[in-house]
């Protein structure tokens, strides 16, 4: 797990090498045992490194300068280092992320007559593919990665994102210069640059959190998960698609839980490899407590350690399921309790490193975690992902999307001023769906943004849900792969690399994801005592180990007290003096309709508590990146 920025000049040379050193500065959070840059002159098709620890300008005035920083997890010798170059073959790598899958190709490449200087993964990427290619490459690796790669024999480079975009990587396109970086905030270095607001995005944003791989910049995406950029040496771009999630999972009726365990378990014990500590991130929910369970069975004893948020707050709390699952396994558990003064210690932090307004509220308590779990561990394994790719969420049970229901009338009260809108999109069956994945909600969007859209706002999720042609239930869960978890991915990044800490996802390994998307509707959405489940066979499992009413109990999620941090004084006094003025100054929302819930915060709905946040996340945003 590192960071890698790096830029190409079309028409241009370097000979500074201070502009990639201050990108690395900027990310140096993910990265801090070591760094190394390479400049590529791409017309004369060479190669030169120059130390970070005693920089120098480039002698051969390159247009293309790879940079990165480097976190150690496996290898932690100097033969790790990157970028990585093959001389005879002039090629330079750069990888952020793990191939857990990388020591399997080991023996072969070796038979080839592939010499190894180390051990780490990135060294057999290199060598798949100098011996594969590219696409040869890719079809073989199983993990979570993002890659950079110069080839002087096609005198092309490539930008590479894992399957389902576990690992950012963004990309600034200008006219004469193209720019990649695993963190936006390293294009503040860019000489003749400065972030704009995407303004044609804040539809989208309002209703449903986030852009579906975009940014609110204007120029910067984050590219597309199981896509490769292949950019020639005049600066064109081919986008190449080398995994389609769409295709994913011919049903096979015969798997259930005995396969879906076995998956987990694989998944698992492949992602427990490191040189350094590991740990779980444990909720005390059902997918964090197995991924916890099979760790610990794999590892031995006191080599497993976990770390949790707990709230004071009985009602948000997960406690004794936690307490629970540490005393079985004889974990040392760390807990860190979440509140009000956390927000205001970390807010400002977290939207610095999450690069966009925040939209989670519990954002803040996962770097709350990253931070306090670095003093333990170095490597965490988390939940993440099951819920989307088993129907763990309320949203895939029946009648849940059903126009006549109380969902409907819920609804429609809520979007009362705005009713023949609503009812509109609320009719067809693909919206419904679409819009039980939103955040907001019209009211609140109209409320707070004069020139909200709902056609912008639901034109790249329709776009996206009408792409997948599959059963309904396996569609939705596409949909929310495609649509809902790449946000969730970027956060448990961001907030975990802010401190150093390499996430790790278990549930969205090649096999497992193709095993979970290869269950029956049946299988995964069942009954049990009068009440309709999801992510049915993952509660068995989890039932047979922790028993039944820690696995079926109902979903508690991460939850946050938010009035109480609305109401706090000092939280008040930031939001009268700066926020608010702020807001207002801008022009952009509706400062009146915050003036008005915010006097009152107490009485504060849910998605008036949640519409606050997002505008004191934008602000602070904006100050930070956009002023």
């Amino acid at each position: 797990m590192c960071g890698f920025a790096g830029y190409f000049l079309k028409n241009n040379f370097e000979s500074n090498s201070q502009t990639i050193l201050n990108m690395l500065e900027l990310q140096c959070h993910r990265g801090p045992d070591d760094s190394g840059i390479v400049g590529i002159h791409t017309t004369q098709k060479t190669l030169e490194e120059l130390a970070v620890q005693r920089p120098n300008d480039f002698l051969s005035a390159p247009n293309l300068i790879f940079g990165f920083n480097r976190l150690s997890i496996l290898d932690l010798s100097p033969a790790g280092h990157q970028p990585m170059i093959h001389h005879e073959s002039k090629v330079a790598l750069m990888m952020n992320g793990e191939v857990y899958n990388a020591f399997d190709f080991k023996l072969d490449l070796e038979a080839k007559g592939y010499v190894f200087k180390g051990h780490s993964d990135t060294e057999v990427v290199l060598n798949l593919y100098l011996e594969y290619g590219v696409e040869g490459m890719l079809k073989r690796l199983n993990g979570m990665f993002s890659l950079a790669i110069y080839d002087r024999r096609e005198n092309a480079f490539f930008l590479i994102r894992d399957r389902v975009g576990i690992k950012p990587l963004y990309v600034l396109q200008e006219n004469d210069r193209i720019s990649f970086s695993s963190e936006m905030k390293s294009f503040k270095a860019l000489p003749d640059f400065r972030f704009e607001l995407d303004d044609s995005k804040l539809s989208e944003f309002l209703l449903f959190r986030n852009a579906i791989n975009h940014t609110l910049f204007k120029n910067i995406i984050n590219i597309e998960p199981g896509t490769y950029w292949c950019i020639d040496s005049d600066g064109g771009v081919a986008i190449k698609v080398y995994y389609n999630l769409r295709n994913e999972g011919a049903i096979n009726p015969q798997l259930n839980k005995t396969e879906l365990e076995t998956a987990l378990r694989n998944s698992v014990k492949r992602q427990l490899i490191s040189d350094v500590k590991l740990g779980c991130q444990l909720s005390g929910g059902v997918d964090s407590s197995l991924v916890t369970a099979f760790a610990a069975e794999t590892l031995n004893e006191g080599a497993l350690e976990t770390v949790s948020i707990v709230f004071d707050e009985k009602n948000f709390s997960e406690k004794k399921y936690i307490d629970q699952v540490a005393e079985r396994y004889k974990l040392k558990s760390h807990q860190f309790t979440l509140d009000a003064t956390a927000y205001l210690d970390l807010i400002d932090e977290a939207i610095w490193h999450f690069e966009q307004p925040l939209n989670h509220p519990n954002t803040i308590g996962i770097k709350l975690l990253s931070r306090e779990a670095k003093k333990h561990v170095t490597v965490l394994l988390s939940g993440e992902g099951a819920d989307e790719a088993l129907a763990g969420y309320s949203r895939f049970l029946p009648n849940k999307s059903s126009f006549w229901s109380v969902e409907t009338l819920k609804k429609a009260i809520k979007n009362k001023l705005h009713i023949l809108d609503f009812l509109n999109v609320w009719k067809k069956e693909e919206n419904r769906y679409i819009l039980q994945t939103a955040f907001g909600n019209f009211a609140g969007a109209y409320a707070l943004y004069p020139n909200f859209s709902v056609s912008h706002a639901m034109e790249s999720r329709k776009k996206v849900w009408n792409s997948i042609s599959d059963t309904l239930p396996k569609r939705k869960r596409k949909y929310e792969l495609l649509t809902y978890l790449p946000d969730l991915l970027m956060r448990q990044d961001k907030m975990s690399m802010a401190h150093t800490i390499e996430n790790r996802v278990p549930f969205l390994d090649n096999e497992m994801l193709e095993t979970a998307l290869r269950i029956s509707d049946e299988h995964l959405i069942q009954q049990r005592n009068s009440k309709w489940h999801g992510k049915f066979p993952l509660k068995e499992i989890c039932a047979s180990t922790f028993g039944e009413a820690f696995a079926f109990r109902d979903k508690m999620g991460f939850g946050i007290p938010l009035k109480a941090f609305f109401s706090s004084a000092p939280f008040q006094e930031r939001w009268n003096k700066e926020l608010l003025p702020g807001i207002q100054k801008r022009n952009i929302f509706n400062e009146q309709s915050l003036a008005q819930w915010m006097s009152h915060p107490q009485k504060m709905t849910a998605e008036q508590q949640d519409a606050v946040w997002l505008m004191m996340g934008f602000e602070i945003w904006a100050k930070q990146y956009l002023d």
